[in-house]
């Protein structure tokens, strides 16, 4: 018996790898899916025996339907229910801003809220960073000035030169008694074990977010938490495209000059922030958290930058970033300037700078000239030429990369993030952005932008389209893997 087992054990495993393609065939149709993905999936699994169905298992669940993890223990507490109420603006605060500013934006607002119950805050101080070593000047002051707690949640987290410098603060403010929460991914992160010990001993409650065995071996072959968030005290909040690693900080002697862009708020979005990262928090410390009056303080601040705090992931209902993004591009009037590192867009988002291109908007999008991502950076360059057919107007990074996830649209719509315009941000990543409805700060992020385009070249069609069959291959290659980059 084990002998004839041993002699066909190839036949065997095939027999049962065909039996799990037909049940998870089955299950792939009833889902009714996009129907090429739907038949990509299915010639995967007949086509490459086990590799398939490890493929399906990695990059084919649907986790947005399945909730990795379960928010209803945070949103159902009656601080934050009474905080949601209070933070919601009354109907005369949204006539008098839809007649200044918003117009047809509403519709952002309204969408942001239906599917996510993210509230329009009126009250804001939105202080716009440009760069890392300008972000850390004022992050490292209000960590060193915390009273009462101090709430991190970041993609990366290096115990490099910079990032030395916030574990130290992080350390010294728990040993003088202030509650500090760290969450960090346990793959985009790298902290060595006497840090991590530093950290404990102090008093910093730490935790990894979705640990893994081997993250050197991992990648991105997961779901991660792609967030860059700080609350210091409940009333100042970090969000933005920047993480803690010298990799970011431009010093004298940095080898490539990073450009990228963050936010300092004070104001009512903060608790916005706050919430989200105590979702966080909840799950990755599998405990049942408290609120405390502590997190959500009374705010006297008298500033007015309306912002909606959109946030996205497995564990959401909808895409709302991608969403907001989309339904931002095609209610455009005048002009679109987008700025990503990747732009690797479904077709939603193809589909909407295309329409917005040809209805006489500028649309125009920037993104780096050399890639921190060989397979990304050729992934990106296969969608150029279908924006150069819209007459959109395409510029490359020269100075150095440029990392920064920002949109602008008619002065009158912003947004800075942590998402990028690819299918890992949309659809799998946990992200965070920020929505802006201010004059004033679309204007600034505008400025920014052309600022960035003196430092960049802008695409000649002609000579695109002239460029080497290779470089076509090598895109077409890379495209294949898009939704997994």
């Amino acid at each position: 018996m084990l002998a004839s087992i041993s002699n066909n054990i190839w036949v065997i495993l095939i027999g049962i790898n065909y039996l799990l393609v037909i049940l998870t065939a089955f299950i792939v149709l009833t889902k009714n899916l996009n129907p090429t993905k739907t038949i990509s999936y299915i010639i995967v699994l007949v086509f490459f025996p086990f590799f398939g169905l490890i493929v399906y298992y990695l990059f084919g669940q649907e986790y947005r339907k399945n909730k990795i993890f379960n928010r209803k223990n945070i949103l159902n507490q009656k601080i934050i229910t009474d905080i949601s109420e209070r933070l919601k603006p009354d109907k005369q605060e949204i006539r008098d801003l839809k007649e200044d500013l918003l117009d047809d934006k509403i519709k952002l607002v309204k969408l942001l809220h239906s599917s996510q119950n993210a509230p329009l805050t009126i009250n804001n101080d939105v202080r716009i960073i440009k760069n890392g070593e300008n972000k850390f000047k004022l992050l490292l002051a209000d960590l060193k000035n915390a009273k009462k707690h101090i709430h991190m949640e970041y993609y990366i987290l290096r115990d490099d030169k910079i990032g030395m410098q916030v574990i130290d603060i992080l350390c010294d403010k728990a040993k003088e008694g202030v509650k500090v929460r760290l969450s960090i991914d346990d793959v985009g992160s790298s902290i060595s074990r006497k840090n991590k010990k530093k950290m404990v001993e102090s008093g910093v409650e730490w935790r990894p977010f979705m640990p893994v065995l081997f993250p050197g071996f991992t990648g991105k072959m997961n779901y991660r938490n792609h967030r860059k968030i700080v609350i210091i005290d409940g009333q100042i909040g970090y969000i933005g495209g920047i993480n803690v690693s010298d990799t970011y900080v431009n010093y004298d002697d940095t080898a490539i000059f990073w450009r990228d862009t963050h936010l300092r708020i004070i104001g009512e979005s903060v608790k916005s922030l706050q919430i989200h990262f105590l979702m966080t928090w909840e799950f990755v410390s599998g405990e049942k958290i408290e609120m405390e009056e502590d997190f959500f303080p009374k705010d006297d601040c008298n500033e007015c930058a309306a912002m909606q705090i959109a946030a996205s992931g497995p564990d959401t209902d909808w895409s709302n970033i991608m969403e907001v993004i989309f339904t931002a591009i095609v209610t455009s009037e005048k002009y679109v300037y987008l700025t990503t590192p990747y732009f690797i867009p479904n077709e939603q988002i193809i589909t909407a700078l295309q329409v917005a291109s040809k209805s006489g908007v500028d649309v125009r999008l920037l993104i780096p000239k050399e890639s921190d991502s060989w397979t990304a950076k050729h992934a990106t360059n296969s969608y150029i030429e279908c924006l150069l057919e819209a007459d959109i107007k395409v510029y490359r990074y020269c100075k150095g990369f440029i990392h920064a996830k920002t949109i602008v649209i008619d002065d009158v719509f912003s947004t800075v993030g942590t998402t990028n315009m690819d299918y890992r941000s949309f659809n799998i990543n946990f992200e965070i952005n920020a929505i802006i409805y201010n004059k004033e700060k679309s204007l600034e992020l505008k400025s920014h932008f052309f600022e960035d385009l003196d430092e960049s070249e802008a695409i000649d069609k002609e000579r695109w389209l002239k460029r080497p069959r290779i470089e076509k291959l090598k895109e077409s290659y890379c495209r294949l893997w898009a939704p997994l980059l």
